[in-house]
């Protein structure tokens, strides 16, 4: 059973190796730390059997949510664990009074473009060049959240 709960210290060497076999550009451990004491951040871990094993945040920046990160890892794709993050993360931007939430998503990702879709998130824009590793261009997706 996977429970989801608040990001606390204890959990950023656990995170910061999900970023690493998830991301081609991933956050240093150091990143998390800094983001543990950051006020903007919210961040939530999956968890199963006490194992981190997908984690998720945003940052609340005057009424507007900024989506950082959501990861999963690979053995545990495909179980709702980035659907049970998600709701998270909106129940608890919901709660601190956010307008809208909004991320940016490699062109290529289709499955996270389908996870954000069947949240309710458009795509209202691209950024073209995002990705420093390769150039590849991101979709903006923003979600409002009703009142």
């Amino acid at each position: 059973m996977v429970s989801i709960d608040r990001m606390t210290d204890d959990d950023v060497k656990e995170v910061a190796e999900i970023e690493r076999q998830c991301f081609a550009l991933p956050w240093s451990e150091k990143s998390f730390h800094d983001e543990m004491t950051n006020k903007l951040a919210v961040y939530f871990t999956a968890k199963e059997d006490g194992k981190c094993v997908g984690y998720a945040g945003f940052w609340n920046v005057s009424g507007d949510g900024g989506i950082t990160n959501i990861a999963v890892l690979p053995a545990y794709r495909r179980r709702g664990v980035a659907s049970m993050l998600m709701e998270e993360m909106i129940r608890a931007a919901d709660a601190l009074g956010i307008d809208l939430l909004t991320l940016e998503v490699r062109k290529s990702n289709l499955a996270a473009q389908e996870l954000y879709k069947k949240y309710g998130f458009d795509i209202i824009g691209e950024r073209k060049r995002y990705y420093s590793d390769n150039g590849e261009d991101a979709f903006i997706m923003t979600k409002i959240l009703s009142k």
